[in-house]
């Protein structure tokens, strides 16, 4: 139901746009749930592996939404504005299905709208992100404090909305909240503003490089409800002490025994790009896994991806083998992120 640019002035530049000035993305086809009211907490909590009870007012946290088998409905970020007042953001390829999921949590227990239609998101990513602020009033200069995976409310450009210090992308910068009819109004500003910089608008296919050179999950390639967050290298947001949640006994089963597969990163050594998909072998030939991101990489220099492996090739160093549409490529495994920005 959206119509949406893979490029604009075309992927690598508007990846190595990103990573050394900043680079603008509309996201406001992302999914936006409201939870209200008293048990509104303890539904958000139940619903996700991470804690949310942990979080303060105007913090927010990543997390997964997990089935009772243990597998991945949806990767999320929540944000909470009070103990009574939660938005929840899914993607939208999962919007229907989670938007059904929490409803039917919510029912009897607090208030639950879906909010997607009402809101746009328009993501300012890069180390240039709150040079462009910066010029966009008094309000929007002070952003540079907000602490990441914190969140306020402001007044960007004359817009009032909510920028928050999250990104997908591996650099600093924030994606900001604002009402469906103010985004182009914010988006022409920011881009304005950013222009001289070397901002730069940017599409789905620089979104993909960018987040797979920071060894971040895409939903439907890398995690989805065959996958489990632990297998995906997500065990850090699944909080089994912190009481009741779904998916949590599957879960702890899941970790008390040893691990089948797991999520690796890899380098191509051959002559090859490994795609999503693609069989993964093992030096001998035989099918081992499979490949659920990879592409070339502008800031790494390599062609990298993200597949699953046998838990006993998972340890840095293994050699094996991508299947590139009946060829075998040499491969090796590595430590992710491939990239990560200097602090």
């Amino acid at each position: 139901g959206w119509e949406m640019p893979v490029q604009y002035s075309g992927i690598v530049d508007e990846h190595k746009a990103v990573r050394t000035a900043a680079g603008m993305f509309d996201v406001s086809h992302m999914g936006e749930l409201r939870l209200r009211g008293e048990y509104s907490a303890h539904v958000v909590d139940y619903l996700v592996t991470n804690d949310a009870k942990k979080l303060g007012d105007r913090q927010a946290m990543y997390t997964c939404c997990c089935n009772e088998r243990g597998t991945i409905l949806d990767d999320l970020i929540v944000y909470r504005h009070s103990q009574d007042d939660w938005l929840v953001v899914c993607n939208a390829s999962n919007r229907e299905k989670i938007v059904a999921h929490f409803a039917r949590a919510a029912k009897d227990h607090c208030e639950f709208v879906d909010e997607s239609d009402d809101n746009a998101l328009i993501a300012l990513q890069g180390p240039r992100a709150f040079e462009v602020l910066a010029k966009l009033g008094d309000d929007a200069a002070k952003l540079v404090e907000l602490k990441s995976f914190h969140f306020r409310e402001a007044v960007v450009a004359g817009v009032a909305c909510t920028p928050a210090r999250t990104g997908y992308t591996g650099e600093d910068g924030v994606e900001i909240f604002c009402g469906w009819d103010d985004a182009p109004k914010l988006w022409s500003a920011l881009l304005d503003a950013g222009k001289p910089l070397g901002v730069k608008p940017a599409g789905l296919g620089a979104r993909d490089t960018l987040r797979l050179e920071s060894r971040l999950s895409l939903y439907g390639n890398d995690i989805d409800e065959t996958t489990n967050p632990i297998e995906a290298g997500l065990g850090w947001v699944v909080k089994v002490e912190k009481g009741d949640f779904i998916g949590r006994a599957a879960l702890m089963e899941i970790k008390a025994r040893p691990l089948p597969r797991k999520l690796v990163g890899f380098e191509v050594t051959g002559r090859g790009v490994a795609r999503h998909g693609y069989p993964l072998r093992d030096v001998d030939g035989a099918e081992v896994g499979l490949c659920t991101s990879g592409s070339p990489a502008p800031t790494v220099g390599k062609n990298i991806g993200l597949g699953y492996l046998p838990t006993a090739m998972a340890e840095t160093g293994t050699r094996f083998l991508v299947d590139c549409r009946g060829k075998n490529i040499e491969a090796v495994t590595v430590k992710t992120p491939f990239y990560k920005r200097a602090r």
